[in-house]
């Protein structure tokens, strides 16, 4: 645990809602009168929160972002690690996993835990290195999905790959060489989903362990989307044939 900063009303509300304990002061903008911010203020009082009010330059400050008037300094988990994956694995009969090879944008990452956690996913992986980890922006961007959707990193993630497979879970790779559309795989049973880092795509060793690489096909001009978008759509086909 680390003490770090959630600011915007959606990620106070999620940690308000599921972690008040962990909050160790809120910080609101003075003098405004928000029917939105309100509510968080009473709940935290209640939750015997201490609640300071600062100019907006204080929060601009602590923040570097847009806070919408409100920030929680807590102690913040980094995320879990594989032993926390193995019991994810252990509860899920038919478990739907998505994997972040080397995502480094926390905007993106914010983006895609919000995808992830309306998609019904259990579990979000990515790698220890070369990767981003979860900051107060991604907490932001994620509108309190940071705080549903377990966030795993691994030490190294070809390994974690096989163990899945050995686990009895599909590992799906996107990759813009395969000639094979996501809407041809079969998504319907025990799945991680794969996608690479923005620009790069998969690593080598990753693209080798996936069973299947599939793409996501494009008539404009464009070669390749943002990550978080192509997440987005590799889910909802996903949920699409789950029938979820």
């Amino acid at each position: 645990m680390s003490n770090d900063v959630v600011f915007g009303i959606h990620a106070v509300s999620a940690l308000l809602a599921r972690s008040p304990q962990d909050i160790l002061e809120v910080f609101a903008l003075k003098d405004r009168e928000d029917k939105r911010l309100q509510p968080l203020l009473q709940q935290a009082r209640q939750s015997g929160i201490s609640i300071q009010f600062c100019n907006r330059k204080t929060l601009d400050d602590m923040t570097q972002g847009q806070h919408q008037g409100i920030v929680a300094k807590a102690r913040l988990s980094s995320g879990g690690n594989e032993s926390d994956l193995a019991t994810i694995l252990e509860t899920n009969t038919k478990p739907f996993l998505l994997v972040l090879d080397g995502v480094t944008d926390p905007h993106n990452l914010g983006a895609i835990l919000r995808s992830a956690d309306a998609a019904g996913v259990h579990a979000v992986i990515a790698p220890k290195d070369r990767s981003v980890k979860l900051t107060s922006v991604v907490r932001k961007v994620a509108c309190g999905a940071a705080e549903s959707v377990p966030f795993i990193t691994v030490t190294n993630l070809a390994r974690t790959l096989r163990q899945l497979q050995d686990a009895g879970v599909w590992v799906v790779g996107t990759a813009g060489e395969t000639e094979t559309l996501v809407y041809q795989a079969d998504l319907k049973g025990p799945l991680a989903l794969v996608l690479g880092a923005e620009g790069e795509g998969l690593r080598r060793l990753t693209r080798e362990t996936c069973d299947l690489l599939v793409k996501i096909p494009m008539f404009g001009s464009v070669s390749s989307l943002n990550v978080s978008v192509a997440a987005g759509i590799c889910l909802f086909e996903t949920v699409r044939q789950r029938g979820l």
